[in-house]
């Protein structure tokens, strides 16, 4: 089993046509597949959200086969199978503490806003939001930390642009919440991308975040 903290699998190299497109996915795709969506109805039944989240699913699966087959790169390359299961449970049970004890914070200073975005959750079905909290889990750490960190360095990018650069736009993404949510996406972010320079563990990064959208937004619909 390799190491988590072992270094990243490519040193420094001019990136491949591959590389840009997978940069373009990561970077891209989600907010492009939310604006579309959104253009078509800004409140989106429950048919046209699930519509939305699998397309943005169809977008993790197109970037995976690229690493594979476009890049032939291991998925160790984003930080994926480099720590035990269970290991990367429990890193990813402290991280999401951390996260959620300062998103707390955040949004006791900030207070929290409810736009559009909130009201189509309250009307969408329980299993939808969670399907849609899996998604951000998943999709949103493989491309904004796994991913675009990994081929930044690798492109020779020191640690700081590489975090920053996917940091921005992944916090920028999340405007539709208000700027309380912007922030709380940055805050949360920076975290999560410190974690992943540290443990090389995307599984924990996942595992971290899908915890943190869960408890926030589907055990209180479960309470009521």
């Amino acid at each position: 089993m390799a190491s988590t903290t072992a270094s990243p699998v490519s040193t420094t190299t001019r990136p491949t046509a591959s590389t840009w497109v997978g940069l373009g996915i990561a970077l891209f795709a989600l907010p492009l597949i939310r604006q579309v969506f959104r253009m078509i109805n800004p409140t989106p039944g429950t048919a046209l959200l699930t519509t939305r989240e699998l397309v943005m699913f169809a977008s993790v699966v197109a970037l995976i086969v690229l690493i594979r087959r476009g890049e032939k790169l291991p998925l160790s390359s984003v930080g994926l199978g480099t720590s035990a299961w269970w290991k990367s449970v429990l890193w990813g049970l402290l991280a999401a503490i951390v996260c959620g004890g300062l998103a707390v914070i955040v949004v006791k200073v900030m207070g929290s806003s409810h736009d559009g975005t909130s009201a189509t959750f309250d009307r969408a079905p329980l299993w939808l939001v969670t399907l849609v909290m899996f998604r951000a889990g998943i999709a949103e750490e493989l491309f904004y930390r796994g991913y675009s960190i990994e081929r930044f360095q690798a492109m020779g990018l020191g640690k700081l642009a590489s975090v920053a650069i996917p940091l921005v736009i992944f916090a920028a993404g999340h405007y539709t919440g208000g700027v309380a949510n912007v922030v709380v996406a940055l805050v949360m972010g920076a975290i999560l991308s410190a974690f992943y320079l540290w443990r090389r563990d995307l599984v924990a990064c996942m595992f971290a975040h899908t915890l943190i959208d869960f408890v926030a937004n589907v055990v209180p619909r479960l309470g009521s």
